[in-house]
């Protein structure tokens, strides 16, 4: 529901194509490390209008569309 922003924010960050930005990507496969991550989320929450208070591990782009789904409600 959300990987298109998702991906779109990773490909600008990272410079890679946002096709090759999949729901099975790790973040570490996509070059984004803890700091990144964070930054990743403030850009979401600016795009998604919302806030993210990132609370339980996420490893996957899939993973993280599945916690902002869960906030959004």
């Amino acid at each position: 529901m959300y990987l298109d922003s998702i991906a779109k924010i990773i490909a600008e960050r990272t410079g890679c194509d946002v096709s090759a930005v999949k729901p099975e990507s790790t973040f570490a496969e996509l070059g984004i490390d803890s700091l990144d991550t964070v930054e990743l989320l403030m850009n979401l929450e600016d795009e998604l209008d919302m806030e993210l208070e990132l609370d339980q591990p996420v490893a996957t782009v899939g993973d993280l569309d599945k916690f902002i789904q869960s906030k959004r409600g």
